[in-house]
């Protein structure tokens, strides 16, 4: 299914960082990406659609740090939005793992555990 936002708001978010379509074929070539600015036209238009990857390379050149909302994704109760700093806590927290149990007591946080299964009683 397509998403009909995205060439809108690929074309909004060019403009609004003052680039030109020449201007990102050549940023894209400097990241050794090689996309003709027809392509980006192409893309822009909705005659095509970037793959992800390029998506996300996209979304980082022009600045566009909440994806979802910028390609017309509605948030729902059960997504919500994790800051840069949160993820940098989140990550710091799986790398430590030595720490997680002080981290978990300092915030007051119930951890669930997996339950072991059952030892059969045969």
């Amino acid at each position: 299914m397509r998403n009909e936002y995205i060439p809108k708001a690929l074309k909004e978010y060019r403009k609004k960082n003052n680039y030109t379509v020449n201007d990102v074929s050549l940023m894209l070539h400097e990241r050794s990406i090689e996309v003709a600015p027809k392509t980006i036209y192409g893309w822009e238009s909705g005659q095509a659609n970037p793959s992800a990857d390029m998506l996300l390379t996209l979304c980082e050149m022009y600045n566009i740090t909440d994806v979802l909302a910028a390609f017309g994704y509605k948030e729902d109760d059960s997504f919500f939005h994790v800051t840069p700093s949160e993820r940098a806590l989140i990550e710091s927290y799986r790398k430590h793992p030595e720490l997680q149990k002080a981290v978990n007591k300092l915030l007051d946080l119930a951890v669930v555990r997996k339950q072991k299964p059952a030892a059969n009683t045969k």
